[in-house]
Order: structure tokens, then C-alpha cells, then sequence
């Protein structure tokens, strides 16, 4: 196996390190291949990025600003930007992916578009550029995320798209990924599946950290423009399967002077059974089609993960992280669900920005990190918290318009 010499780009197999290509059932196989055959080449075609970046600036709504957080850095002693990728059209970074893909499903002839959601940002992604572009939307998602989020499957369906309950295991992220690629093997001419995060058989992670690159490419050129410099001294992002992330590290991945700082979910705590740490608990396995590390039992059954964030509830990771943790490139820390929605609470009080549950996870990262005063340090706000409004309602005991805690 060949080894990549990037750390933004996996080998032609689809590795990054050693983690990655495409464990696949055999009536995939077709599908995956023409799009490991043409990926490339459609997203260089002229006529391709051309479409791609007016829908961007256009659509999207792009450049997101970087925003120069003042209260936060007094609190924290040093220079903090936050990358606004929840001021996208649709509420978070998952709109720059899906707006690449459905151009891409376009190119390949395909009429019917799949997708797999946990908080509803990608399904609600997915459903807007289906209604664009007039294609069949049908999108699965975890009974107990459709309870939690609501108002994104309100949205999903206000657009027109089919939301289908997944009803097994956590009856969350994994389960409707399972579903998803159910579908697929049953309807795979016609049908082309839009994943969310930087997850499946290459060239799924490759593909998606490609189009979400479109954050540090402009990070780069909006820190020129504050600071002097293209270079920040630190990234940080939340991450679950990572797709925000990825499109945060991507431009800063080859710079070794850029500490890479990834979140996960450390849940109820890392070692409490209510997890969904992976770099703390998993090993190497293989889940929804590539090598990763992966939240499993002895016997390699997928452990169910928890977090109080839909987006972070995953038992794995895109094996770009994967390998940015066992490479050490990647600096992996953990945030309860307790420390997220303190750190929710307290950015909203501070700066004026409700932040979604994943987006506060890197926010609370903060707290286990040392800067210097004149450090400048990146966080990818990769999401807005109007969908986790319940979840934030319950916590300050809000029913209706009462104030009762």
C-alpha cells in the first residue's frame, strides 16, 4: 500500500496513513468505482468549479466572515477568531458539501438522491439542493434524532424531502447511515448518496474534505487581511465524523507550524459508557465502508456512542482524522455534555452568538488549552443553535415563555 505524503490527501487506494479505502458489498461496487474513476476530473472541469463557487458566493452566501471574538479573548488572554460557518445558508457548514455533490450526482446522470442525517444539518443541506435543483430527496435519520430535532425535519420536509425514520440500534447517526447504504445497494443506477461527513469508501472523505476546503482557503486570506498573516497558531474544531473540520484543517494540514486541535464528545465522561470519544475508545475496525478507528467491543460489535450533540453522535471517525490522531499531527481532546452547554450558554452571554451543541463542544476546548497573548487562534463555528434550542430551553428550564429555573 502506498503511503500518502499529505496529510489533505490520501493515496489513489484512498488512504491516509493507514486508515481509509473502500470495504464495500459487491453491488456497490459499480457505483463507487465510477466515482473514484471521475471525481477528479468533474470537480476540475472548468464549467464545474465555475458553477460550484457562483452557488457559493450566490446561494451559500460566502465568504463567511472571520470574526474577531473581543470578549471571549480578554477571557481567555489571547487573540480568538471564530470562523461564522453558521451565518450559511441552511445554518452550517454542510451546505458547501451538498452543493458540490448534487452538481457532481448531475454529472453522473443520477435522478435520486440519498442522504443520512444526525442533527438534521446535512439532511436539511441535502433537501435544499435537491429542491434546486428538482431531484427526489430521501433522507434517514434516528427515531430519537427526529424527537430532538425537530424543527430541521420540518424544514427537510417543507422542501419537499421523504424523511425516513431509522427504528434500530441508537436509533441515531449510525443507524440511519445503515439505512442509507441499504438503500443504495438496492437502487444503485439511479440513485447516487450524498454523505454527510468525511465518512465511506474512498473517495467519500476525499471528495467531501475537498469541497468543505472552501473554509481554510479563505481563513487564510481573511487572517492576511486582520493579523499580517495566513498562518494562525492554532485551529479548532469539533468532531464527530469531522467534516467541518476537515474543511477547517485542510489548508493548514501540510504547515507544521499549525497545531491541528480536534473535540469530540466525551458525553456523560469518557469512561462512563455514554461516550462518543473514539480516539479514547476505539480501535481499528471497519465501519459504513472504510478503515478507521471505531468504538467497538472486544468482539468488534459497534458500541453505541452518546452525546447530547446529534452531530457528534457517532462511534468513529473520517479516517483523515484518524490519521491526523495516530500520526500525532492532531492534538484530540474531549468535552462533556455538561462543559458544551455551559460553554453555549456563557459564548451566547459573550458574544452574542448562539452557537450549535457540536460548534460549543470547540468552544469549550478553550478551558484545556494555553495561549500566549499574542497567539492567534482559529475556531470553526460550524453550526447555529437554533435547532438545539429545546435541548437549551430544557437546560434553563424554560416551558413556553416561563422562566422557572
Amino acid at each position: 500500500m502506498a503511503i500518502s505524503q499529505s496529510y489533505k490527501q490520501p493515496t489513489a487506494e484512498g488512504y491516509y496513513g493507514k486508515f481509509g479505502g473502500a470495504y464495500i458489498p459487491e453491488m456497490l461496487h459499480r457505483n463507487v468505482e465510477e466515482l473514484q474513476t471521475r471525481y477528479l476530473e468533474i470537480m476540475g472541469e472548468a464549467a464545474f468549479q465555475q458553477e460550484f463557487k457562483e452557488l457559493l458566493r450566490d446561494y451559500v452566501g460566502r465568504p463567511t466572515p472571520l470574526y474577531y471574538a473581543k470578549r471571549l479573548s480578554e477571557q481567555h488572554g489571547t487573540r480568538i477568531f471564530m470562523k461564522r460557518e453558521d451565518l450559511c445558508h441552511t445554518g452550517a457548514h454542510k451546505v458547501n458539501n451538498t452543493v458540490g455533490q448534487i452538481l457532481m450526482a448531475l454529472r453522473l446522470g443520477k435522478k435520486r438522491i440519498i442522504a443520512e442525517t444526525g442533527a438534521g444539518q446535512h439532511g436539511v443541506a441535502t433537501a435544499t439542493v435537491c429542491a434546486l435543483k428538482g431531484l427526489e430527496c430521501i433522507v434517514y435519520m434516528g427515531e430519537k434524532d427526529i424527537e430532538r430535532q425537530a424543527p430541521n425535519v420540518a424544514r427537510m420536509k417543507m422542501l419537499g424531502a421523504t424523511v425516513i425514520p431509522a427504528t434500530s440500534g441508537s436509533k441515531t447517526l449510525k443507524d440511519a447511515t445503515n439505512e442509507a447504504i441499504r438503500d443504495w445497494i438496492n437502487n444503485p443506477s439511479d440513485t447516487h448518496y450524498i454523505i454527510g461527513s468525511v465518512v465511506g469508501p474512498h473517495p467519500y472523505p476525499d471528495m467531501v474534505a475537498r469541497f468543505q476546503s472552501v473554509i481554510s482557503e479563505e481563513v487564510r486570506w481573511q487572517l492576511k487581511e486582520k493579523v499580517g498573516t495566513e498562518l494562525p497558531t492554532a485551529v479548532i474544531a469539533c468532531v464527530g465524523g469531522g467534516s467541518n473540520a476537515a474543511g477547517a484543517y485542510y489548508h493548514f494540514l501540510d504547515e507544521p507550524s499549525v497545531q491541528i486541535v480536534a473535540v469530540e464528545a466525551a458525553g456523560h465522561g469518557v469512561n462512563s459508557g455514554l461516550s462518543a470519544a473514539t480516539t479514547a475508545l476505539g480501535r481499528e475496525g471497519v465501519l459504513h465502508g472504510s478503515r478507521s478507528l471505531v468504538m467497538q467491543t472486544t468482539d468488534g460489535q459497534v458500541v453505541e456512542p452518546h452525546s447530547i450533540s446529534a452531530g457528534l453522535d457517532y462511534p468513529g471517525i473520517g479516517p483523515m482524522h484518524a490519521h491526523l490522531f495516530d500520526s500525532g499531527r492532531g492534538t484530540f481532546l474531549s468535552v462533556t455534555d455538561e462543559d458544551a452547554l455551559q460553554s453555549a450558554f456563557k459564548f451566547a452571554r459573550l458574544e452574542g452568538i448562539i452557537p450549535a451543541l457540536e460548534s460549543s463542544h470547540a468552544i469549550a476546548a478553550l478551558s484545556q488549552l494555553k495561549f500566549k497573548t499574542d497567539d492567534v487562534v482559529v475556531i470553526n463555528l460550524s453550526g447555529r443553535g437554533d435547532k438545539d434550542l429545546g435541548t437549551y430551553m430544557k437546560a434553563m428550564g424554560v416551558a413556553g415563555n416561563e422562566v422557572t429555573g
